[in-house]
């Protein structure tokens, strides 16, 4: 191979990032998002086919949103939180059984690097010498049997603040065209069809999936809930009236 040619071949080694996906921040808010979408269209097709006017509909629209964003926001908090504590609940396990025990343990955690083909003699010496820093031999005991690693959890407050604010805008799409003076249902299915494909679009764009698949999927679970809460709103307008 010539010269000029091998300055050609792309090094791929000098771009080799990796975008999150420990769920910190990414998961709570593209399901904070989408569930704020799909909460609050079917909440306000429900009271519109039950037969609302405008400004009843806004009510209950802006009344979805702010409790729907303290939930989300709440369940994402304790959510993390409470997984966080087993975490660390279960590390601490590990801390005393390293303690109590350690040549077990090292011998516990050689037998895993043989598991993943290292040589038997080369994993034994490697153990013993990781075994020599109790926290970095905890850090891979977590790793190795909880799947987890201690030093890198996700945020609680990050999960909260994240789920609130993707809550609160994704609910206010389907608000928006009432809130621009235009009273009309069926607007605003419109306008959330659109966002609710954007936002599948979006997640298959992050996950390096089809685009229109994510999209017109997104679209068509949304669309289920949407008809049959505006079916039942409708059924009971029009038994109440």
């Amino acid at each position: 191979m010539s010269a000029a040619v091998q300055h050609q071949k792309p090094d791929v080694r000098r771009d080799h990032t990796h975008r999150d996906v420990s769920g910190g921040w990414l998961r709570p808010t593209v399901f904070g998002a989408m569930d704020g979408l799909v909460t609050n269209v079917s909440l306000i097709a429900g009271v519109g086919g039950g037969g609302l006017d405008p400004s009843r509909i806004v009510l209950t629209g802006l009344a979805g949103l702010v409790a729907g964003a303290f939930s989300m926001a709440t369940g994402e908090y304790t959510s993390v939180a409470s997984q966080n504590e087993l975490v660390r609940a279960e590390v601490e396990i590990e801390r005393r059984q390293l303690e109590a025990y350690p040549e077990e343990e090292q011998a516990e955690l050689a037998e895993a690097f043989a598991e993943k083909g290292v040589d038997e003699e080369l994993a034994e010496q490697v153990a013993e010498q990781v075994s020599q820093d109790p926290e970095e031999a905890l850090r891979l005991h977590a790793r190795e049997e909880l799947g987890v690693d201690p030093d890198d959890l996700p945020s609680p407050v990050v999960a909260a603040v994240s789920s609130f604010f993707a809550f609160a805008a994704g609910a206010i799409v389907p608000l928006l065209p009432y809130l621009a003076g235009a009273a009309n249902l069926y607007l605003s299915l419109a306008v959330a069809g659109v966002a609710l494909f954007a936002a599948g679009a979006l997640v298959g764009r992050l996950t390096a999936t089809s685009m229109w698949t994510r999209g017109l999927r997104q679209l068509a679970l949304a669309a289920l809930a949407t008809g049959v809460t505006y079916a039942v709103g409708r059924a009971i307008g029009a038994s109440v009236s």
